[in-house]
Protein backbone atom coordinates (compact mmCIF):
# COMPACT_ATOMS: atom_id res chain seq x y z
CA UNK A 1 0.00 0.00 0.00
CA UNK A 2 1.26 3.43 -0.89
CA UNK A 3 2.44 5.59 2.03
CA UNK A 4 0.01 8.35 1.03
CA UNK A 5 -2.94 5.97 1.21
CA UNK A 6 -1.88 4.77 4.66
CA UNK A 7 -1.54 8.38 5.76
CA UNK A 8 -5.00 9.19 4.40
CA UNK A 9 -6.55 6.19 6.22
CA UNK A 10 -4.86 7.17 9.48
CA UNK A 11 -5.98 10.77 9.03
CA UNK A 12 -9.56 9.66 8.35
CA UNK A 13 -9.64 7.47 11.47
CA UNK A 14 -8.21 10.32 13.54
CA UNK A 15 -10.87 12.68 12.16
CA UNK A 16 -13.66 10.21 12.92
CA UNK A 17 -12.44 9.73 16.49
CA UNK A 18 -12.20 13.49 17.06
CA UNK A 19 -15.61 14.07 15.49
CA UNK A 20 -17.24 11.49 17.76
CA UNK A 21 -15.58 13.03 20.81
CA UNK A 22 -16.83 16.48 19.81
CA UNK A 23 -20.35 15.36 18.86
CA UNK A 24 -20.78 13.17 21.94
CA UNK A 25 -21.49 16.23 24.09
CA UNK A 26 -24.50 17.17 21.95
CA UNK A 27 -27.94 15.82 22.75
CA UNK A 28 -28.89 14.97 19.18
CA UNK A 29 -25.66 13.19 18.26
CA UNK A 30 -26.70 9.85 19.71
CA UNK A 31 -24.42 7.75 17.49
CA UNK A 32 -21.37 9.63 18.74
CA UNK A 33 -22.56 9.30 22.31
CA UNK A 34 -22.89 5.54 21.89
CA UNK A 35 -19.38 5.41 20.47
CA UNK A 36 -18.09 7.07 23.65
CA UNK A 37 -20.06 4.55 25.75
CA UNK A 38 -18.61 1.77 23.61
CA UNK A 39 -15.13 3.06 24.47
CA UNK A 40 -16.04 2.90 28.18
CA UNK A 41 -17.22 -0.66 27.64
CA UNK A 42 -13.94 -1.45 25.93
CA UNK A 43 -12.02 -0.32 29.01
CA UNK A 44 -13.50 -3.12 31.11
CA UNK A 45 -11.53 -6.22 31.85
CA UNK A 46 -12.53 -9.37 30.04
CA UNK A 47 -16.15 -10.46 30.23
CA UNK A 48 -17.21 -13.93 29.27
CA UNK A 49 -18.70 -14.47 25.80
CA UNK A 50 -22.30 -14.34 27.01
CA UNK A 51 -21.79 -11.10 28.96
CA UNK A 52 -19.92 -9.55 26.05
CA UNK A 53 -22.71 -10.48 23.66
CA UNK A 54 -25.40 -9.11 25.98
CA UNK A 55 -23.56 -5.81 26.37
CA UNK A 56 -23.07 -5.51 22.63
CA UNK A 57 -26.77 -6.19 22.13
CA UNK A 58 -27.57 -3.42 24.64
CA UNK A 59 -25.36 -1.02 22.68
CA UNK A 60 -27.07 -2.00 19.42
CA UNK A 61 -30.45 -1.40 21.08
CA UNK A 62 -29.35 2.13 21.98
CA UNK A 63 -28.20 2.76 18.43
CA UNK A 64 -31.63 1.62 17.21
CA UNK A 65 -33.49 3.77 19.75
CA UNK A 66 -34.77 0.73 21.68
CA UNK A 67 -34.04 2.15 25.10
CA UNK A 68 -36.20 -0.17 27.21
CA UNK A 69 -34.62 -3.19 25.54
CA UNK A 70 -31.15 -1.74 26.17
CA UNK A 71 -31.90 -1.58 29.91
CA UNK A 72 -33.02 -5.21 29.91
CA UNK A 73 -29.98 -6.45 27.99
CA UNK A 74 -27.51 -4.50 30.13
CA UNK A 75 -29.07 -5.85 33.32
CA UNK A 76 -28.95 -9.40 31.95
CA UNK A 77 -25.21 -8.96 31.34
CA UNK A 78 -24.73 -7.66 34.88
CA UNK A 79 -26.65 -10.57 36.42
CA UNK A 80 -24.65 -13.10 34.43
CA UNK A 81 -21.48 -11.39 35.68
CA UNK A 82 -22.69 -11.48 39.32
CA UNK A 83 -23.76 -15.11 39.06
CA UNK A 84 -20.36 -15.99 37.65
CA UNK A 85 -18.80 -14.40 40.75
CA UNK A 86 -21.02 -16.59 42.94
CA UNK A 87 -19.95 -19.68 41.01
CA UNK A 88 -16.24 -18.90 41.32
CA UNK A 89 -15.99 -21.12 44.41
CA UNK A 90 -18.55 -23.68 43.24
CA UNK A 91 -21.35 -21.81 45.09
CA UNK A 92 -19.90 -22.92 48.46
CA UNK A 93 -20.08 -19.53 50.20
CA UNK A 94 -23.45 -18.69 48.68
CA UNK A 95 -24.91 -22.01 49.87
CA UNK A 96 -23.39 -21.48 53.34
CA UNK A 97 -24.94 -18.00 53.53
CA UNK A 98 -28.30 -19.03 52.09
CA UNK A 99 -28.91 -22.62 53.22
CA UNK A 100 -32.59 -22.62 52.24
CA UNK A 101 -31.94 -21.79 48.58
CA UNK A 102 -32.66 -24.66 46.22
CA UNK A 103 -30.81 -25.67 43.07
CA UNK A 104 -27.80 -27.77 42.21
CA UNK A 105 -26.24 -24.98 40.14
CA UNK A 106 -26.83 -21.31 39.40
CA UNK A 107 -29.14 -22.12 36.47
CA UNK A 108 -31.44 -24.15 38.72
CA UNK A 109 -31.11 -21.61 41.52
CA UNK A 110 -32.48 -18.91 39.19
CA UNK A 111 -35.74 -20.88 39.10
CA UNK A 112 -36.22 -20.50 42.86
CA UNK A 113 -34.38 -17.32 43.80
CA UNK A 114 -35.30 -13.94 42.38
CA UNK A 115 -32.80 -11.34 41.24
CA UNK A 116 -33.52 -9.10 44.21
CA UNK A 117 -32.36 -11.83 46.57
CA UNK A 118 -29.32 -12.61 44.43
CA UNK A 119 -28.27 -8.96 44.52
CA UNK A 120 -28.79 -8.78 48.30
CA UNK A 121 -26.54 -11.82 48.73
CA UNK A 122 -23.64 -9.83 47.30
CA UNK A 123 -23.42 -7.90 50.57
CA UNK A 124 -23.41 -11.05 52.69
CA UNK A 125 -20.61 -12.48 50.55
CA UNK A 126 -18.52 -9.31 50.84
CA UNK A 127 -18.81 -8.26 47.20
CA UNK A 128 -20.90 -5.16 47.87
CA UNK A 129 -21.55 -2.67 50.65
CA UNK A 130 -25.02 -1.84 51.89
CA UNK A 131 -25.07 1.33 49.78
CA UNK A 132 -23.86 -0.51 46.70
CA UNK A 133 -26.65 -3.07 47.13
CA UNK A 134 -29.20 -0.24 47.34
CA UNK A 135 -27.82 1.22 44.11
CA UNK A 136 -27.94 -2.19 42.41
CA UNK A 137 -31.53 -2.69 43.53
CA UNK A 138 -32.34 0.70 42.02
CA UNK A 139 -30.88 -0.49 38.73
CA UNK A 140 -32.96 -3.67 39.02
CA UNK A 141 -36.06 -1.56 39.57
CA UNK A 142 -35.32 0.45 36.42
CA UNK A 143 -34.85 -2.79 34.51
CA UNK A 144 -38.16 -4.08 35.83
CA UNK A 145 -39.92 -0.91 34.66
CA UNK A 146 -38.48 -1.50 31.20
CA UNK A 147 -39.15 -5.24 31.07
CA UNK A 148 -42.78 -5.08 32.21
CA UNK A 149 -45.69 -2.89 31.17
CA UNK A 150 -45.24 0.52 32.77
CA UNK A 151 -45.39 4.22 32.03
CA UNK A 152 -41.60 4.48 32.12
CA UNK A 153 -40.13 5.31 28.73
CA UNK A 154 -36.43 6.07 29.11
CA UNK A 155 -34.82 8.42 26.65
CA UNK A 156 -31.29 8.44 25.30
CA UNK A 157 -29.77 10.19 28.32
CA UNK A 158 -31.52 7.85 30.76
CA UNK A 159 -30.29 4.82 28.87
CA UNK A 160 -26.73 6.05 28.47
CA UNK A 161 -26.64 6.78 32.20
CA UNK A 162 -28.01 3.34 33.01
CA UNK A 163 -25.48 1.61 30.77
CA UNK A 164 -22.66 3.70 32.19
CA UNK A 165 -23.63 2.78 35.74
CA UNK A 166 -23.94 -0.93 34.91
CA UNK A 167 -20.47 -0.85 33.35
CA UNK A 168 -19.06 0.97 36.37
CA UNK A 169 -20.62 -1.56 38.78
CA UNK A 170 -19.05 -4.42 36.82
CA UNK A 171 -15.70 -2.64 36.82
CA UNK A 172 -15.93 -2.22 40.60
CA UNK A 173 -16.79 -5.90 41.15
CA UNK A 174 -14.26 -7.37 38.72
CA UNK A 175 -11.24 -7.44 41.05
CA UNK A 176 -13.25 -8.73 44.02
CA UNK A 177 -13.50 -12.36 44.91
CA UNK A 178 -15.74 -14.30 47.24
Amino acid sequence: MDARIRELIASTKDFEQKAHALLAVHESASQSRVVVLDQTYGSLGALNLKQDDLMKQALRCIEAGLYRAAHVMAWAAFMDFLEEKYQSDGLLKLRAARTAWKGKNIEEMREYVNEYQLVEASQVLGLSTKNEVKALLGLLNKRNECAHPSNYYPQLNDTLGYMSEILQRIKTLQPKSI
